[in-house]
C-alpha cells in the first residue's frame, strides 16, 4: 500500500466517524433508517473505498438537507 493511499484511507475514516457522530445525534425515528445506510457505506469501504467515498458524499449531503426538502423530492 502506498503512503498516498494510506492518507486517503485516513480521510475516509475521519469522514465516516463524522457521519457516525451525526447519525447518533438524530431522533430515533430517523436514526434507524440512516444508521442502516451508514453501515452499508462502512461495509462498502472495506471492499471499495472510492465507491464508499462517493456514497458517503451523498449521505452527508442528505444529512445536510432539511427533512422538509427531502420530502418534496420524493424521499
Amino acid at each position: 500500500m502506498a503512503a498516498d493511499d494510506r492518507l486517503e484511507d485516513d480521510e475516509l475514516a475521519r469522514r465516516l466517524r463524522e457521519a457516525h457522530r451525526r447519525v447518533r445525534m438524530l431522533p430515533a425515528a430517523e436514526k434507524d433508517r440512516l444508521a442502516r445506510r451508514y453501515l452499508a457505506i462502512c461495509d462498502l469501504a472495506k471492499r471499495d473505498p472510492e465507491r464508499a467515498a462517493a456514497r458517503l458524499d451523498a449521505f452527508l449531503a442528505a444529512l445536510d438537507t432539511p427533512r422538509s426538502e427531502e420530502n418534496a423530492l420524493g424521499d
